[in-house]
């Protein structure tokens, strides 16, 4: 960074201004990802007040999510070539106009069409944060710098639902389309922190993007809908998607980042982090509101606790990977993952504050292996590769936790005749043995990796 900085600044205030930087761009994520959950709570009012059935109501959440990976990765890929600035500027905007627009949405369609642009915009902040990072934060700072910006995003994951249930309860839905507008105010601060870039010439695939967007909508309603169908018409997409990526000079997503076999074990490992939290956030709700009959307010509460700790414990876990290196860490995320899994498999019809305890090792192994994960890529790809690199995990990532919601939700309705401790029981087992897979993928990454090692 110090590079793009006038040379009379002094180290110490270049590292001031790296720090701003991280804090505002944590800020803008705590409030973009926050959004992302925010609805759940909102649901109930807003099918009641359009009168929706709950599977078209789900689109508010489900639409948004795709759209937030596909725009993640957009914007990645655009940083390749474009400044972050304007990048961020444009995303930015797009979010606040869209929140105006949903603030006053009187129809369903518009609501929809609102949370989608949102969506749209909210990418940049996300999709750029961790660029930003491996691009001007120095090696030895970088990993608390990741750490800060995913800290941020797992508190967002549990606050969205604190503040959805108390703004839903004495305002009204609208009003959280409020919250997410606020992000307009941090534009003037980037325009002053981050360096100056020039734009270079560069391409943009617009038909892979498409075809990527079709695949994952397809693959989400396939598993949503148990449609053989669209799981049929699916398949072709991604075969027709693959043969397009490698034909193509500059696709979306480069073929050759997923032939690297140590690249997509690490894929693997943070989309089932993503998998286990989207899933957790989704669960944790219904079985506060039908077992133990909590309302929404009392909901956001349990979940708060756990994503308060990950927010505190990500700085920690940044130090910690910049002392020690990515492996121990993204070894004990894992870890801290299947203990809650076990847990949540035994105890989380029997008290509600056991699930409070659950979801806070689920929030530090979830804190832990965001963070690690886009280290690790940025150490193993090249340079050229690190912005699609790191713009593809946040797209498996998010794509992962939305194949976690409708695969628990699919689990939910295949044993719906079965008693409340039986069908969760059998819900996170499932999720243990997801993450059983991850530690054994991982183990052979860390093996590959030994092997390259010189002796």
């Amino acid at each position: 960074m110090s590079s793009t900085l006038p040379s009379s600044q002094t180290e110490s205030n270049v590292s001031f201004q790296e720090n701003k930087l991280i804090i505002i761009w944590s800020f803008t994520t705590l409030l973009v990802v926050m959004n992302t959950t925010m609805f759940n709570v909102a649901l109930p009012f807003i099918i009641k007040d359009f009168s929706l059935n709950s599977s078209m109501a789900s689109w508010l959440v489900s639409g948004y999510s795709i759209m937030f990976a596909i725009s993640t990765l957009a914007f990645s890929r655009l940083s390749d070539f474009i400044p972050l600035l304007r990048l961020l500027y444009f995303g930015i905007s797009i979010l606040g106009i869209a929140s105006i627009i949903g603030f006053f949405s009187t129809h369903f369609l518009i609501l929809l069409g609102a949370r989608i642009f949102q969506a749209a915009g909210a990418g940049a902040a996300m999709g750029l944060g961790m660029i930003m990072a491996g691009r001007y934060i120095p090696l030895s700072n970088r990993g608390k710098a990741m750490a800060m910006i995913a800290s941020a995003a797992s508190l967002a994951f549990g606050l969205g639902p604190v503040i959805g249930g108390v703004i839903t309860q004495n305002f009204g839905w609208n009003y959280l389309f409020a919250v997410t507008g606020f992000s307009v105010l941090t534009i003037p601060f980037f325009q002053k922190l981050l360096p100056k870039e020039v734009i270079k010439k560069g391409h943009f695939d617009l038909y892979g993007a498409i075809l990527t967007g079709l695949s994952v909508t397809g693959l989400l309603l396939s598993l949503s809908t148990s449609s053989y169908r669209i799981l049929v018409g699916t398949v072709f997409l991604f075969v027709v998607w693959w043969r397009y990526l490698n034909k193509t000079k500059e696709p979306f997503i480069p073929p050759i980042l997923l032939r690297n076999k140590q690249y997509t074990k690490l894929l693997f490992v943070g989309c089932s982090a993503f998998f286990i939290n989207f899933s957790n956030l989704f669960l944790m709700p219904i079985i506060l509101t039908t077992v133990f009959e909590k309302g929404p307010i009392e909901v956001g509460i349990m979940i708060f606790p756990g994503a308060v700790i990950a927010m505190i414990g990500g700085y920690f876990i940044g130090g910690l990977i910049d002392r020690y290196g990515n492996a121990p860490i993204i070894i004990a995320g894992l870890l801290f993952l299947l203990s809650s899994t076990i847990l949540f498999a035994g105890l989380s019809t029997l008290a509600s504050y056991s699930i409070l305890s659950s979801y806070i090792f689920a929030s530090i192994g979830f804190t832990a292996i965001s963070t690690s994960i886009p280290n690790e890529v940025t150490r193993i790809l090249p340079t050229a590769q690190i912005s699609s690199g790191i713009g593809i995990v946040q797209l498996i990532q998010f794509f992962g936790g939305g194949v976690g919601v409708a695969i628990s939700g699919l689990l939910l309705t295949l044993q719906e005749s079965l008693s409340s401790e039986i069908i969760y029981r059998n819900i996170f087992i499932c999720f243990s043995l997801i993450i059983m897979i991850a530690v054994l993928i991982y183990s052979f990454y860390y093996r590959g990796v030994k092997v390259k090692l010189p002796s």
